[in-house]
């Protein structure tokens, strides 16, 4: 029910030209795994591409995205 709630939410996100980190899918969608939401989009064949972002802290994070042509 939830998961596919959130996959909805994340991928009408990432449609609209938005990304997405771990962090803002927790805060906008209550998200507490966002690789797993992108890997069950992924397996439908949506093109969500990842660019990894070094915080100020020195922490990697994921950002999500869809390249809009």
């Amino acid at each position: 029910m939830a998961i596919e709630s959130q996959n909805k939410k994340i991928l009408r996100h990432l449609s609209q030209g938005k990304k997405l980190t771990a962090y803002g899918a927790l805060k906008m969608f209550g998200c507490f795994r966002l690789a797993a939401r992108i890997n069950d989009l992924k397996r439908l064949d949506h093109d969500i591409k990842k660019k990894m972002l070094r915080t100020p802290q020195g922490t990697n994070v994921a950002e999500y995205y869809i390249e809009k042509n």
